[in-house]
């Protein structure tokens, strides 16, 4: 006690403790980076309403299909979602090791009053290139 203020208390390691773990590089699955790609195609307007994926096969191919529904409201938001429409079937997707086959907009829901909103509904078919 009263030596303490000439031999101060140092930390000491356990080795009882665990130590810390390193992070796990989480890998992001290609319809996780699809959902990113569309979002950001999309705009900051869309609200994106559902996502779903479901596996599919043919006889030469294994992929996924995926369902997107965005939502928009407003008139800017409106000529968004119309940008969206033009540019979707045509864009060049690039999602490592998965080849974007079909993309198109299935349903389009649109309502004038009190606000114009938008829903799109996005089909897309994503086939394994590995």
């Amino acid at each position: 006690m009263w030596l303490d203020h000439l031999f101060p208390v140092l930390p000491y390691e356990r080795k009882s403790e665990a130590s810390p773990a390193p992070h796990a590089r989480v890998r992001i699955s290609p319809g996780e980076r699809l959902l990113r790609a569309v979002t950001a195609l999309a705009g900051p307007h869309a609200e994106l309403m559902a996502h779903s994926e479901v596996p599919w096969a043919s006889v030469t191919f294994a992929g996924t299909r995926h369902t997107i529904v965005l939502r928009y409201e407003g008139w800017e938001a409106c000529d968004a979602a119309e940008e969206l429409m033009a540019q979707l079937p045509e864009h060049e997707f690039t999602i490592p090791r998965t080849l974007v086959a079909d993309a198109a907009v299935v349903r389009l829901d649109q309502v004038l009053l009190p606000e114009p909103t938008m829903t799109l509904e996005l089909a897309l078919l994503l086939l394994d290139d590995g």
